[in-house]
Parts: C-alpha cells; structure tokens; sequence
C-alpha cells in the first residue's frame, strides 16, 4: 500500500508540474499588460512601471515561469533585496524560515496563487475558498441523484430486459445524454422557476445564500439547489444507467451468478448480494470522473442560475481577463482530479478483491 501511494504521489507531482507548465505557456501568451488590468483604466506609466517591478511582469517569459514556480512550490527561494520580485514581502504570504545560503533565504509555506487583477489585491486562495465549496455542494448533490436514480434505473432496465419498460428507459438516458447541460439548464429554469414558479416555488436565479428581504443577513436558500443540481445530474444520470444495465447483463452471464441461482437463491438476494457489487467497477470510474468534471463543467449551469460557484467566478475571470484566479482555478480542478482517481483506484480493491493495488 505504502509503496503504491509513494507511486502515485510521484505520478501525481509529475502531472501537476505538466499542469502548470501548459497553464502557464496558455495563458502567458495572450495579449494584453497584466500591470495595465490590475491597474484598470486610471493608470500612470510610473504606476504600471512600479506593478510590472513588483509582480516580475518586466522579465522575461521564462524568468516569470520559474516566479510562478516558486510562488506554487511548498519550499520556495527568496532573494534578501527588497527591489526583487522574490523578497518576501510582510504579509505575502505566512512563512517558516528553513535556512539562508548567501542572500538567498529557502522558507516553507502553502503554495501562493496569487492575487487576483480585477478584485483589490485580493487572493486568489481566498476566491476559490469562498466558492469552491458551493460548486462541491452543487457537485455531490447532482452526483447522488445520478447515483441514485440510475442504479435503481439500471437495474431495472436490466432485469426487464427488451420489454418496453428498458426500452422507454434506454430512450430517456439517451436524450439526456445528448442534450447539452446549458440547454437544460436554460429549459429547466424557465419552465419550472416561471411557468410553473405558481405551483414550485422555485426560481430562475439564486444561489445558496442570498440576503434577507431587508438585505441585513445571508440565509441558506436550499431550494435554489433543486433545479442546478438536476440539471447538472442529467447527463451523469444517463451514463449511470446505461453503463448499470451493460454491465448488470455481462454480470448475469458469469458462472457464480448460475451457482447462485442452483443454490436456490431469490433473483433479489442475487442482486442484492451478488450482481450488483461485481456490476459497479465501470459505474465507479464513470462517477469519479464525472464528479471531478463537474466542478470544472458546472460552468454554463452556474452562470444560467446565478450559483455563486466555482465554474461561475471562472466565467467572470475570463471576460475580465482575471489571469491568476482562472490559472488557480484550473490548477485546483487538476488537483482534485488527481486526488479522486487516486481514491477510485482505493475502491476498486474493495468492490473487487481480484483488483491488486500493484
């Protein structure tokens, strides 16, 4: 076990470096003076001259590579002169001095992401921490109606195999696989946050907090939650059941399922105790990447209902050209891709004791 963390771990750090690599050389590339969006439209020369000094934007492209670099690394080098990008300013970032070698400093901290250009030097750390929770919120809700509702869905299109009731069920996955999430997310709040608002309650718009009708206080609104995450639950959902009943049947042909049925086993206490477990791998690997996708997909579904999510901030990042918020955002949604595979590898052991960690 240890062996194959230590592996995956080195794996992981190989992908991340890629990660910020490829972000780095996107985004770098576009047009524009990162000095003159921080600034906005009320800017001096000596201003923009004094912010490209201070964020390394007057250096070349590589040498600002290894500064991002060394603002992402856990153990980062900082130059003692004040007038280089690499001092560490009092209140950059929270640091414990390791050791100093010359007049370079070597210090271990939290990886830096940054402040945002278009939010008053506000962190980026602190955008994603002030959003990303409502993504995972919308995230797992929509996860679990997928989950539910196509396992069930799954195994009943298996056991009525052929019938007309696999057949409807075949016909609604495949339409919610094929529609695109902001079409549904755009039919969804207008059918049932305003045609049928009378009878729903729902909204059109809203996020999971909103203020007071005297705009005092936040209050957590679940029911904005209702439409998003059914929305964003569509197309997992169909996936869900498609790959359920394929693998249900391919499960239903092997010998210990015939062994079971000899035993004088019930077709429940078959799939309950039998079927089922062994016919979850390929739902498992689906899931996990759904889910990791979800909190970069959730975008469109964001924007349309107004979720002061991730995928929404990075919306507005992008048409403000907010760089560090939708590099840090791009990087964070790496991490958790790695960290939830990692995870799905974990449980494979469990549904399948065939499956070896090595």
């Amino acid at each position: 076990m240890i062996s194959y963390l230590l592996h995956k771990i080195m794996y992981a750090l190989l992908t991340l470096f890629g990660v910020v690599t490829v972000i780095f050389l996107l985004f770098n590339v576009l047009p524009g003076d990162p000095a003159k969006m921080m600034l906005g439209q009320n800017q001096s020369a000596e201003q923009v001259e004094a912010v490209r000094q201070k964020y390394g934007f007057d250096k070349p492209k590589t040498t600002q590579y290894f500064y991002y670099l060394n603002d992402l690394l856990p153990i980062s080098f900082h130059a003692k002169n004040e007038a280089d990008y690499t001092f560490l300013r009092p209140g950059k970032y929270a640091a414990t001095s390791l050791f100093s070698i010359g007049n370079t400093t070597t210090v271990l901290k939290l990886p830096y992401l940054r402040e945002s250009f278009t939010k008053q030097g506000k962190r980026v750390s602190e955008v994603i921490g002030e959003t990303l929770p409502n993504t995972a919120i919308l995230a797992v809700s929509a996860i679990t109606i997928a989950l539910f509702l196509g396992l069930i869905l799954g195994v009943v299109s298996a056991i009525y195999k052929d019938t007309w009731l696999d057949k409807g069920i075949q016909i609604v996955s495949t339409v919610g696989m094929s529609v695109p999430s902001f079409f549904s997310a755009i039919l969804f709040a207008w059918f049932f946050g305003f045609v049928l608002h009378k009878y729903t309650k729902l909204e059109m718009t809203g996020s999971l907090y909103e203020l007071d009708d005297y705009g005092q206080a936040m209050h957590i609104q679940w029911k904005n939650l209702i439409l998003p995450a059914i929305v964003l639950g569509i197309r997992p959902l169909a996936v869900v059941i498609q790959l359920m009943r394929n693998s249900l049947l391919e499960v239903y042909n092997q010998d210990f399922i015939r062994t079971a049925r000899a035993k004088g086993l019930s077709e429940y206490q078959i799939i309950r105790k039998h079927a089922v477990k062994n016919a979850l791998n390929p739902v498992v690997t689906a899931i996990s990447g759904w889910f990791a996708s979800m909190l970069a997909g959730a975008v469109f579904v964001e924007y349309i209902f107004g979720w002061n999510g991730l995928g929404k901030e990075i919306v507005n990042a992008l048409n403000t050209l907010d760089l560090p918020v939708i590099m840090g955002s791009v990087l964070i949604i790496a991490v958790i891709f790695i960290i939830i595979n990692i995870f799905v590898d974990i449980i494979y052991t469990w549904l399948d004791p065939k499956v070896a960690l090595e």
